[in-house]
């Protein structure tokens, strides 16, 4: 097969694949609208601040505050109305930073305030040291520690290497 009948077998292949993949997606996709006066928590993603192969590794996401939406600014954009500690961050999020709250009377919400980045993301603080272990490697052995963070449950907690650990946060050593 050269030729024309190639490429006309090849482009219906082609629009065989998107109709099934835009399929997939639209099955999966739930529209998320809110509307003025709704109030929502804000995704925020925390960092350790150990570098790992040049990119710093986080832990899972979680959501604060509880923020009223002011207007829709397109499809997809809600400025929010944050707090004074918030006013360097750009009060406009795409809908997949939000979560919306349903109301129930029993519910506390907590405000711990962060020390929020401009790209959403806020430094953790090791707490405390829960486990040792050593890694073994081909060549040599690493020390590890399992550290409990800041903001998070213990099956939330980490393994860091040592070395690392200690000259970041002589502290936890002491």
């Amino acid at each position: 097969m050269i030729g024309p009948e190639l490429i006309q077998e090849t482009t219906e292949k082609v629009r065989l694949i998107q109709a099934r993949i835009k399929n997939y997606a639209d099955r999966r996709r739930r529209p998320l609208e809110f509307m003025v006066g709704d109030h929502v928590f804000l995704k925020v993603s925390p960092t350790k601040g150990v570098m790992r192969f040049g990119q710093t590794s986080k832990l899972s996401p979680r959501y604060i505050g509880l923020y009223e939406i002011l207007e829709q600014v397109k499809e997809v954009a809600y400025p929010l109305a944050l707090p004074i500690d918030l006013d360097k961050l750009h009060n406009v999020f795409h809908v997949s930073m939000l979560k919306k709250y349903m109301p129930d009377p029993s519910h506390v919400i907590r405000h711990e305030p962060l020390q929020l980045r401009n790209d959403l993301t806020y430094e953790e603080k090791p707490i405390e040291i829960l486990d040792h272990r050593q890694k073994q490697l081909r060549n040599k052995v690493i020390p590890m520690v399992k550290i409990l963070w800041a903001n998070h449950s213990s099956s939330e907690s980490t393994w860091e290497v040592e070395e690392q650990m200690k000259s970041k946060y002589p502290h936890l050593f002491s």
